[in-house]
C-alpha cells in the first residue's frame, strides 16, 4: 500500500493493518519529513485516544491528516506504533 498527497509519497508498505477501512502503516514505512506534530487528539471508545500530525508538502499544509494511537486499548493493540491517513491523502495498492 502507498499513501500519497500533493505528489509526495508519505508511506509505502506491504505490511498495513486495516481497521475500519483505514490502513495503518508501520512507523518505519513513513517518510517523517512530511509529518508535523499537532496538539489535536480525539477519543474512540474501543481504540483509545488518537493523536494527530499535520502533513506539509512543498509549503502546503494538510491539517491533522494523519493519526496514531500511542497507547491503544487492548482491542486495537495491532495498530500501536502505526499511522493512518485521511483528508485527501490517497491510500491505494
Amino acid at each position: 500500500m502507498k499513501a500519497t498527497w500533493n505528489n509526495a509519497t508519505l508511506a509505502h508498505s506491504s505490511d498495513t493493518e486495516v481497521v475500519e477501512n483505514n490502513h495503518y502503516f508501520p512507523r518505519d514505512a513513513i517518510d517523517e519529513q512530511y509529518l508535523k506534530p499537532s496538539d489535536t487528539t480525539s477519543f474512540c471508545p474501543w481504540k483509545g485516544t488518537a493523536h494527530y500530525y499535520s502533513i506539509e508538502v512543498d509549503g502546503e499544509l494538510n491539517k491533522d491528516a494523519a493519526w496514531y494511537y500511542p497507547e491503544p486499548k487492548p482491542a486495537a493493540r495491532q495498530i500501536k506504533g502505526r499511522v493512518a491517513f485521511w483528508r485527501g491523502v490517497e491510500v491505494n495498492g
